[in-house]
């Protein structure tokens, strides 16, 4: 086999057409016509960035390679195959090379057939560089944008983007209901674990299966799952109230996809930015009754203190202990340490 691969994230767009997927491809194609290359297979990454190696089938093509069926890999140019120059550099110099794979950067003039390419590193570095150089342009701009009380993410469930003001949310009435719902039921005292149980049973839409029913898709295998973890996301969010709230994580590097959250004095709050779905008022008083959780226990029984009572030796909060087994009398509190 011969494995044709091709790129394009959002920052490459910026270059114009020439490395287009379409582009690609017939670049691609037209190489492996003339120079005899047989069975050749496409693998295309469309939208994800040189930087990560995490590529659907990127990691195709590699399983491929590692099963023994794949003779050629051929790119348009190295900063297709990535942007990471340490990582391009194992798999050029390393992981081919060790499995007999020859490899071929058309437009860098690159062919490990022919033997050692002394710029071949240099290009690589470049290659990061540019991505590195990219990431702090785009940082700067959407710095600028948050700045400006623009929204920096998509809609939370319960609005969605209009479609006169592309940067303008407005309310989804349907996933708004369940938005209110949810914390209705955690000022009647519900938890995050009990709402999820609540909304599961009364065959209330997940989020994503929201999403898919409006978009005519079908719906996942079970649209109904809710997550206590997606209920805590909801009553913790500040822009139900109609506010934006900018800059609530970061990351440590453009090649680093984890996020880290941000301390309260590194956001920035724009109030009345869109239309509130929950009042202010209300999602105040949720987070009073989280900063003072009331967690059920097994026996799905709350103590009327938990929450509200501290160890008088070492601080701690004290637990509500119980069991089915119990009677009232039988029920305690128990230190955290």
């Amino acid at each position: 086999m011969t494995a044709l691969y091709a790129r394009l994230s959002q920052e490459d767009t910026l270059e114009g057409d020439s490395n287009s997927i379409v582009n690609q491809k017939a670049v691609l194609s037209k190489y492996a016509a003339d120079n005899g290359f047989s069975n050749p297979v496409f693998f295309i990454d469309d939208g994800v960035s040189g930087v990560t190696f995490d590529r659907p089938n990127f990691n195709r093509m590699i399983a491929e390679i590692e099963a023994g069926n794949v003779a050629t890999v051929i790119v348009k140019d190295m900063s297709r195959l990535g942007r990471d120059y340490l990582k391009v550099g194992y798999y050029t110099e390393i992981f081919f090379v060790e499995r007999d794979v020859r490899y071929i950067a058309i437009n860098d003039g690159v062919d490990s057939a022919k033997g050692d390419n002394d710029f071949t590193p240099f290009r690589n570095l470049f290659n990061d560089f540019y991505a590195k150089d990219t990431s702090k342009k785009v940082r700067a701009i959407k710095r600028a944008q948050g700045q400006a009380g623009e929204h920096l993410t998509k809609p939370p469930y319960g609005y969605m983007v209009s479609s006169v003001d592309k940067k303008q949310w407005i309310v989804d009435e349907e996933a708004a209901a369940v938005v209110k719902r949810v914390f209705d039921l955690c000022i009647g005292g519900k938890g995050p674990m009990q709402i999820a149980k609540i909304l599961k049973e009364d065959k209330v839409l997940t989020a994503k299966a929201h999403y898919a029913k409006k978009k005519g898709k079908a719906l996942p295998e079970n649209p109904y799952d809710w997550r206590d973890s997606t209920v805590v996301g909801i009553l913790e969010r500040m822009d139900y109230c109609g506010h934006t709230v900018n800059f609530k994580s970061y990351s440590k590097s453009h090649k680093l996809k984890k996020r880290i959250p941000t301390t309260k004095e590194q956001q920035a709050v724009f109030y009345n930015t869109h239309e509130a779905i929950v009042e202010d008022a209300v999602f105040e008083r949720v987070q009073e009754l989280r900063a003072n959780k009331r967690r059920p226990t097994k026996a799905d029984r709350q103590g009327l203190f938990s929450g509200l009572v501290y160890c008088a030796d070492c601080g701690s909060k004290l637990h509500f202990a119980t069991c089915k087994s119990f009677n009232g009398s039988q029920d305690h509190y128990r230190c955290a340490k």
